[in-house]
């Protein structure tokens, strides 16, 4: 049962997450008019002429991303910034339940990042449709910079998604034990992450690290005091 359970979670993530990863399509953004198209052009002049002009902040394209969605994929920090002094809603989410700040954790943005979480963008959302945050994205990809801006901004530390997963075991699970998984998961544990929180099988992330062979990451858990 264990292992159905997991070829269906690597299915799974296999299939979707690249979708909320990449920005709009080609055809998309030839179809893409007002703020939506001066926002993936980066066109600051155009985006303030267009916001003095009352549009729509909130506007949604095919796949229900605003313009602050389509202006982070792009990182066209000027507009993102533009935008949310304009009123542009942070915690509005596309299709696959992304925000702007977990679209730029997933990409390793940490300049557009800083930039939204400076105008208030939560890190406390749950985003995508494994309901996880942008902390639990950027654990399981190793994004170490990014994860430590999202602490910094208190992102919950032990929420745990709907794989019964937490940001500390994704660094596990879906790492593969080298530095950058390695600081992801010192960071959390240094930020005091619950490294007793199992995944469902009751399987604790010292556990987890040994079966992998993650030594490094074994050490990290056993200092502190994780059994």
């Amino acid at each position: 049962m264990r292992i159905l359970v997991l070829v269906f979670v690597l299915a799974l993530m296999a299939a979707r997450p690249v979708l909320a990863q990449i920005p709009p399509r080609a055809d998309e953004v030839v179809r893409y008019g007002g703020l939506h198209a001066a926002a993936h052009q980066g066109n600051l002049v155009q985006t303030e002429i267009l916001i003095a002009a009352r549009a729509d902040l909130n506007d949604r394209d095919s796949f229900g991303r605003t313009p602050l969605h389509v202006a982070t994929f792009a990182r066209q920090r000027e507009v993102v910034r533009a935008l949310i002094v304009a009123g542009a809603r942070t915690e509005l989410l596309e299709n696959d339940r992304y925000d702007a700040l977990t679209i730029a954790a997933v990409a390793d943005d940490e300049e557009t990042l800083r930039v939204l979480l400076s105008l208030g963008a939560s890190a406390k959302l749950t985003t995508s449709i494994y309901a996880g945050t942008a902390l639990i994205a950027a654990a399981h990809l190793g994004h170490e910079g990014v994860v430590k801006q999202l602490i910094a901004a208190g992102a919950p530390l032990d929420h745990v998604n709907n794989l019964h997963w937490t940001a500390l075991i994704e660094s596990i699970v879906l790492g593969d034990g080298g530095k950058r998984h390695v600081e992801v998961l010192r960071a959390l544990v240094a930020a005091g992450a619950n490294t007793q929180l199992a995944d469902r099988n009751g399987t604790t992330p010292l556990a987890l690290a040994r079966a992998r062979g993650y030594r490094e990451m074994v050490t990290i858990l056993e200092k502190a005091g994780a059994k």
